[in-house]
């Protein structure tokens, strides 16, 4: 039986960089679906500020979403944010990442990471921190990934922008993968 291949991408980067909005318009486009942010739901059912170890339970969360969804995806599979999120956001807040998180982290892949830039106003909500803080986030989120050898674009400009400089990527990593069987991952 042949299995065919979903390709992983990861829509990533700090907050307030339009990760949501940018995956359910590829989504459409691309006519399949994404994996929202599980962090959201979390903290808006929990009741309380969240902890350290509630980060342990949103990753959790994520992969959870992510393994249950990509059986409905059509090639393709979006996901708001990812594991590095997640880190980069325990490394800052609490100086430590469970290593539960960074185990995965190692293991999983995509296929092709989107890291927004932050050249979009700031949208403020309940659960953002640190707007002034955006740009060394971004840094952040750079150096990580070319520390894995992720396969990475930076994605900028305007709405419009955005997802045109997206899905050019994305149409790229489609042609690549019809022609190419082994994996994408740079060593």
């Amino acid at each position: 039986m042949n299995k065919r291949k979903i390709l992983r991408v990861a829509i990533t980067g700090p907050e307030s960089t339009g990760k949501s909005t940018l995956a359910k318009k590829l989504a459409k486009y691309f006519n399949t679906i994404w994996v929202p942010e599980y962090a959201r739901t979390y903290i808006d059912q929990l009741g309380r500020p969240y902890e350290q170890h509630d980060l342990l339970e949103i990753a959790k969360g994520q992969i959870e979403a992510e393994d249950s969804l990509i059986h409905e995806a059509n090639n393709l599979l979006f996901c708001d944010t990812e594991l590095l999120v997640i880190k980069i956001w325990s490394e800052y807040k609490y100086g430590t990442v469970d290593s539960y998180i960074l185990s995965e982290i190692n293991i999983r892949f995509y296929d092709l990471y989107l890291l927004l830039d932050v050249d979009l106003p700031w949208v403020n909500d309940s659960q953002r921190e640190h707007p002034e803080n955006r740009a060394y986030f971004f840094g952040l989120f750079e150096k990580e990934l070319k520390k894995m050898g992720a396969n990475y674009f930076v994605i900028s400009g305007g709405s419009e922008s955005r997802f045109n400089g997206a899905r050019k990527h994305i149409e790229s990593l489609l042609n690549i993968s019809k022609n190419f069987k082994g994996s994408l991952r740079i060593p």
